[in-house]
């Protein structure tokens, strides 16, 4: 325990002062000194790049608050696409209702599929900007689906509508000449045998020479005269219709030839089994013969 004498020379004419101190204690205060020196010159270095940094840090405090800003923004569109993508589903059902195609199995397979998701502006208030990031590219996996959903429906809609274009297109729904009804469908008298008969077909007569049209798209399936009908027309329009015009005075037309609805086909005549000049309309439904009224729409 070798001791170390420190001696202190005041100024003036004070005592002079003497101090001994282990030379252990000398040393641990050196240290302590120096640790502390070190601390201090670190805490420094530390303070200084702290203080750099500081405006970086600002930085990208205002970027994540405009990527926050950015995402609720965003979320806000996303919210905004699924409510119009809903408006449009309702609108297709609303088409699929008037042409009367079931909707219950698409519908079903619609909800199942985005039925679940809730608002993203609701998650954006409650959530990190990584959480909401998350919830949005999973709604917008949602949106993907059923855009692809929507797009098989629209597309069995569009086929639908064409067919029943192509219906309407074939099914006869016009008169197919001027002039006033002489016979309805149905059981009359006989012209011929005053006898009940079942007559069924509509005359509607004419002048001779009147113009007759196809009442629906088709295609002419045979020209031939009979002793009943005389010169007679057939057209067969698909979808079980046929349509057949008698006791013409000239057809217009050739067998194989496609008709379209409003075409003329043939001249009023009084050929055949007639007590005038007339025409004699019969519609068919496979095979079976219909009331002609019922298909001509004013």
């Amino acid at each position: 325990m070798k001791k170390i004498t420190i001696v202190y020379l005041p100024d003036g004419i004070n005592a002079v002062r003497q101090f001994r101190l282990p030379k252990m204690v000398i040393g641990l205060v050196s240290i302590v000194v120096l640790i502390a020196t070190a601390l201090l010159v670190w805490a420094s270095a530390d303070y200084l790049e702290l203080k750099k940094s500081v405006p970086g840090n600002l930085s990208l405090m205002d970027e994540n608050k405009q990527y926050k800003t950015q995402l609720t923004s965003l979320a806000g569109r996303i919210d905004q696409m699924r409510k119009k993508m809903a408006e449009l589903q309702a609108f297709e059902n609303k088409l699929k209702g008037m042409v009367n195609l079931d909707t219950a199995e698409v519908d079903a397979q619609f909800l199942g599929i985005g039925g679940s998701d809730t608002s993203i502006m609701e998650a954006a208030e409650r959530n990190s900007p990584q959480k909401l990031t998350s919830l949005m590219h999973q709604s917008l996996d949602n949106l993907n689906t059923e855009i692809s959903v929507q797009t098989h429906q629209k597309t069995e809609l569009l086929d639908f509508i064409e067919k029943q274009k192509s219906l309407w297109s074939c099914t006869p729904s016009v008169a197919p000449t001027e002039g006033w009804i002489s016979s309805r469908f149905g059981y009359r008298v006989s012209p011929f045998t005053s006898k009940k008969e079942f007559h069924s077909g509509l005359d509607i007569s004419s002048r001779i020479g009147t113009g007759i049209a196809a009442s629906a798209d088709g295609m002419v399936s045979s020209i031939q005269k009979t002793d009943g009908l005389g010169l007679c027309v057939t057209i067969n329009h698909g979808y079980g219709f046929q349509t057949k015009y008698g006791h013409l005075s000239k057809v217009l037309v050739s067998k194989g030839q496609s008709i379209k609805r409003g075409q003329e086909i043939a001249l009023m005549g009084n050929s055949g089994r007639s007590t005038g000049s007339h025409l004699h309309y019969e519609i068919y439904i496979n095979g079976v013969p219909a009331n002609p009224e019922k298909y001509i729409l004013n």
